[in-house]
């Protein structure tokens, strides 16, 4: 009797302790507070979460921690009342093509292209020999024994005998280059660590120029020369940059004669050119000496280097020279004038003419100016919003004047043009394929939102055609580094589109949409601007008649996800939801701290702590620091423990504070990938399931 009475007790307590771990699955993972006490300027700061920074990422505690954030995460879904995600993992998977091959690169008479299959997660490696393909890597080998690798930069030599390429096996960014005999397919002993992944050959393709990364801060600083056949220990240090405001970039121009070394901050930049077909100099020629607020890019072609300057040209202008160095913008001539509604991007140079890359009102704009009579003829295009962009200088023909460009619009796939600038033609040469879609079924509109200090903000709209505008609505924004929040083809939108959303690209101030000022309104002492254009542009066009108010959602990832944290400070019941990827949110302490990466490199982008005004201006936004008790929407919280743009303690540290002080009783979830990096797990499948969950997150809260 006593034995029965014993297992019936086990039997009680085994059910009873499952009872309890189900129950505390089902909330959040209780945080400890360990008081760190910052102070800057006599101002004080207490942050209760600090410990679960861990710059070695081994710490069992915190990974322990990290583990039943996920936990908490995966109970939250398995209890509601319906699960989106596979429906929408099917939904994604039904419209990829069982195969898929990319526009092809010509490289010195060879042709490399990759192709996608529908089973793969990466992509797989080729080149033509005669009239057959040929394929040269496939990165799913090494994916199938790691959880995580990704490959970038494949660049093949001038002889066409030897590739190099970067692989990532962790996300973080610090990658080993290395090198593949293209006749064999095998690997060459030759392994370059801790580079930036752009690497540029030397004209006789026995040599290799290549960026190295500060360990610490992953600021590339350092510009050496590696020879096939030798160690890295090695290569020739040929530049090191000591001031860590500045991060380096490497290119070479359309001549292929010279190497263009980008020594950039965010409001400065220097050039310095190697000729790459004299391979026994290693010497840099400094094109123009670095100034402040002076951002120049630079080409070679024909004898003649063209420059694109913003000094005294907030929008920029393009000016020539035959000179190797000049010590003044003035020693210079000027081939385009600074327009005021036009902003430079880019150009690309022909025989006859200069191709730009420009902004018109808000919309990339491609214009093709001839170099004899500064005529100048733009290419049409069909929609009222898109994205359009040249292609690099390897899909150029300089003698012909023909070049390629991308284009594609919310309802558009991704397409290649071949044009000619002398006929002023168009040719479609390849198109992304979709399966299952058809662009009829969505309505396109762009609409400008008036703000607060009464600018008017850009905004493009898409949604499914032939049914009500009161319906759910998600706003995506970016609004930082000047980098456009383009109209360009998302597929990833489609199925909350097809479930009756409205999707919203806002073009807030911090981009340069409207040109360089645009982005001087949203950067640095003006930031507000970057929230207040946000939350007031969602108010505008529900005010419009778009979109149901009891369900507005907002989404942002890195910079994007400082602005989600800003503007659900500001105005918290405006929103119904937020995803909030990557995001950087704790912008006081990173800032102040020199050895998280990138840190000093963005300087003039948020401002210096140790600057008074600087400071105080970011403690005014910084999301973690303006956390207060308020009603705040349900929040889904993304990132990755090797993130190198975005450190993981970040988003780690704000879920909990959040959860501290919202009053709404609202989710507060945060999801991280114990392995991955700023672009969360590598393979198309794997972000494709990321993708589902996030908006499995919205469609369980949708009333």
């Amino acid at each position: 009797m006593t034995n029965k009475v014993q297992i019936i007790f086990a039997l009680f307590f085994i059910i009873g302790c499952a009872n309890q771990t189900q129950e505390s699955e089902m909330k959040p993972p209780k945080t400890k507070k360990i008081p760190v006490t910052f102070i800057n300027h006599g101002d004080t700061r207490i942050d209760n979460y600090h410990w679960l920074r861990d710059d070695t990422r081994k710490s069992e505690e915190v990974l322990q921690h990290l583990r039943a954030e996920n936990q908490y995460v995966d109970s939250w879904f398995q209890n509601q009342d319906k699960n989106f995600k596979d429906e929408i993992m099917q939904e994604f998977l039904s419209r990829l093509p069982e195969n898929e091959t990319s526009f092809p690169r010509d490289n010195f008479g060879i042709k490399y292209f990759t192709k996608s299959f529908s089973d793969k997660q990466l992509s797989l490696y080729y080149k033509n020999e005669g009239d057959k393909e040929k394929l040269i890597l496939d990165p799913n080998i090494k994916f199938k024994t790691q959880d995580y690798y990704q490959v970038s930069r494949f660049n093949p030599s001038p002889s066409n005998k030897i590739a190099v390429f970067a692989e990532d096996n962790n996300g973080r960014r610090k990658y080993i280059s290395k090198f593949l005999n293209l006749d064999s397919n095998q690997l060459l002993e030759d392994e370059l660590k801790l580079t930036s992944g752009n690497m540029i050959w030397s004209g006789d393709s026995k040599s290799i120029y290549y960026l190295k990364k500060d360990p610490v801060t992953l600021i590339s600083n350092k510009l050496y020369r590696h020879f096939l056949g030798t160690p890295q220990s090695s290569d020739e240090l040929i530049y090191e940059e000591l001031d860590n405001e500045f991060n380096l970039g490497i290119s070479k121009t359309s001549s292929n004669e010279f190497l263009v070394l980008n020594i950039e901050k965010t409001n400065s930049n220097e050039i310095r050119l190697l000729q790459l077909n004299s391979p026994e100099k290693n010497e840099l020629t400094i094109f123009l000496k670095r100034q402040d607020d002076h951002l120049y890019q630079v080409d070679h072609s024909n004898n003649i280097f063209y420059i694109r300057t913003n000094l005294n040209s907030p929008n920029y202008r393009i000016m020539q020279t035959e000179n190797l160095s000049i010590s003044s913008i003035n020693e210079t001539m000027e081939v385009i004038p600074h327009d005021q509604s036009i902003y430079i991007q880019d150009f690309l140079l022909t025989s006859s003419f200069i191709i730009l890359e420009v902004r018109k009102n808000g919309l990339p704009a491609i214009s093709q100016l001839e170099k004899k009579s500064s005529l100048s003829k733009d290419i049409k295009f069909p929609d009222t919003s898109y994205y359009v962009s040249l292609a690099s200088s390897d899909y150029v023909n300089y003698d012909e004047d023909e070049f390629h460009y991308y284009y594609s619009s919310p309802n558009r796939p991704p397409a290649i043009y071949h044009a000619n600038a002398t006929s002023n033609t168009s040719l479609k040469v390849w198109q992304k394929q979709v399966n299952n879609f058809d662009e009829s079924d969505y309505v396109v509109e762009r609409i400008f939102n008036e703000v607060r200090d009464g600018t008017m903000v850009p905004s493009t709209l898409i949604y499914k055609s032939n049914s009500s505008l009161d319906r759910p609505i998600l706003f995506y924004g970016y609004g930082s580094y000047g980098i456009n929040t383009e109209a360009r083809f998302r597929e990833s939108i489609l199925p909350l589109l097809n479930k009756g959303f409205i999707f919203v690209y806002l073009n807030i101030r911090g981009g340069s949409e409207m040109g360089k000022e645009w982005y001087e309104q949203g950067r640095m002492l003006n930031k507000m601007n970057s929230f207040y254009d946000f939350n007031d542009s969602v108010k505008a066009i529900l005010d419009k008649g778009y979109g149901d108010r009891d369900n507005v959602f907002a989404q942002g990832g890195s910079a994007g996800g400082l602005l989600m944290g800003a503007i659900v400070n500001l105005e918290p019941e405006l929103y119904k939801g937020i995803i909030s990827g990557v995001p950087f949110v704790d912008v006081l302490t990173t800032m102040s701290d020199e050895s998280i990466p990138l840190t000093t490199f963005e300087y003039d982008e948020w401002g210096n702590p140790s600057n008074y005004e600087e400071y105080m201006y970011m403690k005014k936004y910084s999301p973690y620091d303006n956390i207060d008790y308020m009603n705040y929407p349900s929040v889904l919280i993304t990132s990755s423990l090797f993130d190198s743009q975005v450190q993981y303690f970040e988003p780690a540290k704000y879920a909990p504070k959040l959860r501290e002080y919202s009053t709404s009783g609202n989710p507060i979830l945060f999801k991280i990938n114990l392995i991955g990096g700023h672009g969360g797990k590598s393979g198309r499948i794997n972000s494709f399931e990321e993708t589902a969950m996030e908006y499995n997150f919205i469609l369980n809260l949708i009333d």
